[in-house]
């Protein structure tokens, strides 16, 4: 990893590394597709249940939650999936997790089909934000998350890491 070039100007903070926190297994209803708006092709893909399991955090993915697609000429495709959380000790987490998906086009095609695709074809990145009452989990209201997204044909499996 490149070095800040100010570095030599006096004491640095290490650099940010990753940490695996846990993952997210959300099941999936069939999109609904809103069609062409402005340029993108607009789509709603509704969460219905799925789990969560790591180190850091086990649950239940509740239902009703949803990621809401516009999907860009030329490849690129902005999500923002918001969903509930509810961890093993019963606490609810809300999560807003914006990012973006690119690919080839044919690629794009695939998964907004829901055909099965190689993760290594496509770069899909979130960055995840929680909204968690004071408590065990508050821990979670004071990181900052990345996350990589891997699309299966009836769900979503989301990786997510601390950045420390």
């Amino acid at each position: 990893m490149a070095t800040s070039a100010f570095a030599q100007d006096g004491p640095a903070a290490p650099a940010p590394s990753l940490t695996y926190a846990f993952s997210v297994r959300a099941t999936l209803d069939p999109v609904v597709e809103q069609g062409e708006v402005d340029g993108g092709r607009r789509r709603f893909i509704p969460i219905t249940g799925g789990t969560v399991s790591g180190p850091a955090l086990s649950g239940t993915v509740l239902p009703e939650g949803g990621d809401w697609q516009v999907i860009m000429p030329g490849g690129l495709t902005s999500i923002e999936a918001r969903y509930f959380i509810k961890a093993t000790d019963g606490t609810v987490i809300e999560v807003t997790n914006p990012g973006v998906r690119t690919a080839a086009p044919e690629v794009i095609e695939k998964l907004a089909k829901g055909e099965p695709v190689d993760p290594s074809a496509y770069y899909f990145r979130t960055t995840p934000r929680f909204m968690v009452k004071d408590g065990i989990h508050a821990w979670m209201r004071r990181k900052v998350f990345v996350a990589r997204g891997i699309r299966k044909p009836d769900s979503v499996v989301i990786d997510f890491y601390t950045v420390e």
